[in-house]
């Protein structure tokens, strides 16, 4: 198998993994408790909230560990809106992830108005955009900072700059960028910022929110005081250090990590020129390494998707987390992709663990396909 679908989730690091065993057979004990046997557990949660921290250059207790992106995303839209009586109307885009788009037509359902950005045909929000609609009615400004499903890199440190000078707040769902680009969130001036573990190799069903001090939000639920009060329940110890685990590692590689891909993407992207495929790559530069939205003229990109699963290959056809749906994405239609081509798109989604010899066979299926069903 050749699994080239890693925007969708990746493979547990394996540094992560042993940190997470001594938690689930060893010491298991419940962090909230006060005996002696939950210390380690705690002193875990504490040292696992520092390293998530230093490698987003936050502070600590700027850290709320959440079950994943989705969580993250809805707890910053709705916690933030409802918390503030300043704060009454909320600015997105059009190609954000669902767990935006959706948390945002909920509070529409609440009568807080929402504008929908369109973003630029090569895949960008542009600050002019931002600018041209803002006012300063304080609103909350949501823009991903990697788009899931093209990879292109959203411009956030002057996106933030238009939405303060509005007396705006800012969000972004950083769950495909963190591990995979530079993320500072001191340099950028994020208010909040969402992160799931299990697409920089940490386990599913755990992530983050970076809440940066001094921003009012609603708890995401009420209970116990874990999490500063802030989001009650027992902390899945396990996962939230495996996860500490995964991303200390990919920032500490990702440069190196940036220049393999890369070569991966251009040894794909020159076999299918040279091969004379009629294709286009959506989106414009800068991409997040590894990921490669490929739009093929007169095909569908669910035969693409099933033709390379009978050859051993993974992909999707466009979001993940929408891989049921055969019509052309909300992503491609707000770029504005012509249809003759935006029906036969695949994302192929690199990772660390991807090699040369699979990036050519993926190249080389393609080709087969493509050629056999032209000709």
């Amino acid at each position: 198998m050749i699994y080239a679908d890693n925007a969708a989730t990746t493979k547990l690091d394996i540094d992560a993994f042993e940190a997470m065993k001594p938690f689930l057979f060893e010491n298991y004990g419940n962090a909230s408790q006060p005996y002696s046997f939950s210390r380690i557990s705690r002193k875990a949660l504490r040292e696992a909230r520092q390293s998530i921290a230093n490698c987003i250059n936050a502070d600590p207790d700027e850290i709320y560990f959440t079950s994943g992106g989705t969580e993250s995303d809805n707890w910053a839209i709705k916690g933030c809106m409802k918390s503030s009586s300043v704060y009454r109307s909320i600015i997105t885009s059009e190609f954000e992830h669902h767990a935006i788009l959706n948390a945002c037509k909920c509070m529409e359902s609440y009568g807080y108005p929402v504008t929908y950005l369109p973003p630029s045909k090569d895949g960008f929000i542009t600050p002019e955009i931002l600018d041209s609609i803002i006012t300063n009615e304080a609103s909350l400004v949501s823009i991903m900072m990697v788009n899931n499903e093209i990879g292109t890199i959203q411009p956030i440190k002057k996106l933030c700059e238009v939405t303060h000078q509005h007396k705006g707040l800012f969000h972004t769902d950083a769950v495909q960028a963190a591990g995979h680009i530079s993320v500072d969130v001191n340099d950028l001036n994020i208010d909040m910022l969402s992160c799931s573990a299990h697409k920089f190799n940490g386990p599913k069903g755990v992530g983050f929110l970076y809440i940066k001090k001094g921003i009012k939000i609603l708890p995401y639920m009420e209970g116990g005081m874990q999490e500063f009060g802030m989001r009650a329940g027992t902390e899945n110890v396990a996962s939230i250090v495996g996860m500490a685990v995964a991303l200390t590692n990919n920032v500490a590689t990702i440069h190196d990590n940036k220049k393999y891909l890369d070569r991966l993407e251009q040894t794909i992207l020159k076999q299918l020129y040279a091969n004379g495929i009629d294709f286009i790559r959506n989106g414009a530069k800068p991409y997040v390494p590894g990921n490669l939205s490929l739009s093929f003229k007169g095909f569908e990109g669910e035969m693409l998707l099933h033709r390379l699963d009978l050859m051993g290959i993974m992909v999707s056809t466009g979001s993940a987390c929408d891989s049921k749906n055969t019509q052309i994405s909300h992503v491609l239609k707000a770029i504005k992709t012509d249809e003759r081509y935006a029906l036969g798109t695949i994302r192929i989604s690199l990772g660390r663990d991807n090699t040369n010899d699979e990036a050519i066979k993926i190249a080389d299926a393609l080709i087969s396909i493509v050629k056999k069903n032209n000709y």
